[in-house]
């Protein structure tokens, strides 16, 4: 397809659009040609800590800064509990440190016994309830010239009315020391995210707080672990890997702040955290041995990104010995994953808690380095690669020298060539849609392609259906391009939809303290991801209907050259194990398509299929907190397949019909 003008969302307003319906539209599947395999790793994850993706999000804790270290100058998220006021106050307190990794404390001090007093965290914007539920408490605290031996943990309802759960915990006096406990709500509770977490005591003295940790249930039990409502949503996109620790979270904006694995390791109270990139602090619960249980748990490849020595905010390191370090340190981040127990960070790993090895593939070097302006990432590239591959010749190295958006085959400039390029796509839905051939005319003679970041921006704080139906047309290009295309994943994936706590207005999931949501996208990234055979199967469409888009200022006055563009995106493959094969049809119109169907040489096809239909009456139409399943997929049978039929898409529509050939 030619591209023609593109329209940028900066001046997106609203368009017109006149279809032009065509007569007799037609896709012939030709069974008879050898298509091209499908990548087996074709659908993943990207994440990276924006939106409080791990805090506030996945990472299951649900204490905002619990070692105080948000703002050096007072104590955010935390209040004083003081029923008659002036008899207890909260400060931040460096003179008794747990460590020299955790130098901040919060003391209370508590004037008079008598009356009830403590500190108060609200979570991340809210600490969610349900009831039958045990929730893990902890924290350490110092506890000096006091009357009493014990303090009380509680979750109580923002207005004090309501305890939902409490337990006591004596104290030992006049030393630092971690105190674990588990708080059990009722069956008759209502569930609510209007809550807090309470430590309080009706007796005068000095109480030195650090760590304070609460944890719902996890999934899969995990400790340290990840939010089971957002776990179960990844699981069921049937993801094949997880690009990690992320892209700009990564690199940080100056190298102080940027993702350090060994950091990261072993037990809360050895992880200071680190000043992230969006605005936030990341407590690094979140940490590398993390990251690799959450590749186990969802039974996928981990795609390791590491430090290229580059910061976001320009600076960076010359290739030559003052990047070695970097290097070595990347070195031993490949052995803390996939080194056995004879080897220093194997043994390491083991002694955190996972014995066995990890198994990788793939290994990143740096991120987004096609836009470093020094032009030094060529020869930081190449000391990178000359040292993975002398130690370990089996992983593939991939570069991060994309990004470029331009059409045909794309060169990198990197005296290695690399086995993959990462490229990145931000765009509106009519791009998506203009572009959807972009790697169709890519040489196959270079590197395969790894689209390691993309996303159709429309919608906030999650996409519409627009923005579904632009990543659905795109996602078609991809897969009929998957031998050269061999991994994409969509980013941002998360947001926690509440005020101020995003910072990107287009994500794939949503959700607040308590419930959660997938976007129109997502159901498109779960409907192509779940149905996708191991063939490519050709496919040559007649008579695509087309529309004449231009888009229009509020008043009216044309800004652009009206251009045609497709209403009809599509793709198909086959299990050649089972047989199935998937046709995955994308309306973009708001009309509905009658469309022949012609299976050639397919054998023959069994007369019951069905098919997946995700649409809307509307562009702007979205799911939310509040209707988490307005736009889904939906179920429909057919029972007149054959080698030729037709099927009927329904306006604003994405649609996967899968077919049985019979043996």
């Amino acid at each position: 397809m030619k591209r023609g003008i593109i329209i940028t969302c900066m001046y997106l307003c609203c368009f017109t659009e006149m279809i032009l319906i065509a007569q007799n539209t037609k896709l012939t599947l030709d069974f008879k040609k050898t298509g091209v395999n499908v990548s087996s790793n074709l659908y993943g994850l990207m994440t990276e800590e924006i939106n409080h993706s791990y805090d506030g999000g996945l990472y299951a804790e649900l204490i905002k800064n619990r070692v105080f270290k948000d703002d050096p100058k007072v104590p955010v998220s935390w209040k004083v509990y003081d029923e008659i006021g002036g008899n207890a106050s909260i400060q931040l307190d460096y003179s008794q440190p747990i460590n020299n990794l955790l130098p901040v404390c919060l003391k209370l001090d508590v004037k008079n016994s008598g009356t009830r007093v403590g500190i108060i965290n609200e979570g991340y914007w809210g600490i969610p309830i349900t009831p039958k539920t045990t929730y893990k408490a902890s924290f350490y605290v110092k506890a000096d010239e006091v009357d009493t031996v014990s303090l009380t943990v509680s979750i109580e309802s923002n207005d004090g009315a309501i305890i939902y759960t409490s337990a006591q915990v004596p104290l030992i006096i006049g030393s630092w020391k971690k105190y674990e406990l588990e708080l059990n709500t009722s069956a008759n509770i209502i569930p609510t995210s209007l809550a807090h977490f309470v430590i309080s005591t009706i007796h005068k003295g000095t109480y030195r707080f650090n760590l304070i940790s609460l944890f719902p249930p996890t999934y899969n039990n995990r400790s340290n672990g990840n939010r089971p409502d957002l776990m179960r949503l990844l699981a069921e996109m049937k993801p094949t890997f997880l690009r990690f620790p992320g892209g700009n979270y990564l690199e940080g904006d100056y190298f102080s702040t940027r993702y350090q694995w060994k950091k990261t390791l072993g037990p809360l109270e050895n992880r200071p955290g680190h000043q992230g990139c969006w605005e936030y602090r990341s407590s690094d619960g979140m940490g590398l041995l993390e990251f690799l249980e959450w590749c186990e748990d969802l039974n996928v490849e981990p795609v390791l990104g590491v430090n290229a020595g580059y910061a976001l905010k320009g600076d960076y390191i010359e290739a030559g010995p003052f990047l070695k370090p970097f290097v070595d340190d990347a070195l031993e981040e490949i052995e803390y994953v996939t080194g056995d127990s004879q080897t220093k960070w194997g043994d390491l790993r083991a002694k955190d808690g996972h014995p066995k090895p990890f198994k990788i593939k793939y290994v990143e070097i740096g991120n987004e380095d096609g836009f470093d302006q020094s032009g030094s990432y060529d020869k930081r590239f190449t000391q990178f690669y000359d040292a993975i591959r002398a130690k370990y010749p089996n992983l593939q190295i991939i570069s991060t020298a994309g990004g470029k958006d331009v059409a045909g085959s794309m060169t990198p400039v990197c005296t290695r060539k690399p086995d993959v390029i990462d490229e990145h796509y931000y765009r509106n839905s009519l791009e998506m849609q203009e572009d959807a051939c972009h790697y169709d005319n890519y040489d196959r003679n270079g590197p395969k392609i790894f689209v390691g970041e993309w996303a159709t921006i429309e919608g906030e704080p999650t996409t519409n259906l627009s923005a579904a139906l632009g990543d659905a047309a795109w996602m078609t290009g991809m897969e009929r391009n998957s031998d050269l295309v061999i991994m994409s994943c969509y980013a941002p994936l998360f947001v926690n939809i509440n005020t101020g706590a995003y910072q990107c207005k287009c994500n794939l999931i949503g959700y607040d303290a308590k419930y959660s949501y997938g976007s129109p996208s997502y159901y498109a990234q779960k409907m192509f991801s779940n149905y996708l055979g191991d063939k490519v199967v050709p496919v040559v469409g007649e008579n695509i209907s087309v529309q004449t888009m231009a888009e229009k200022k509020s008043d009216g006055a044309s800004i652009t050259t009206p251009k045609q563009m497709p209403t009809l995106f599509y793709v198909a493959t086959q299990n050649t194990t089972t047989g199935n094969v998937y046709i995955k049809m994308v309306n973009t119109s708001g009309t509905s398509q009658t469309i022949t169907l012609d299976l050639k040489g397919a054998g023959r096809i069994s007369p019951h299929a069905t098919i997946f239909v995700l649409r809307g009456d509307k562009l702007e139409e979205t799911n939310s907190i509040s209707e988490p399943e307005k736009i889904i997929p939906k179920k429909e049978s057919i029972n007149n397949a054959s080698n030729v039929f037709c099927v009927t898409l329904k306006p604003y529509s994405i649609n996967v019909l899968q077919m049985e050939i019979k043996k």
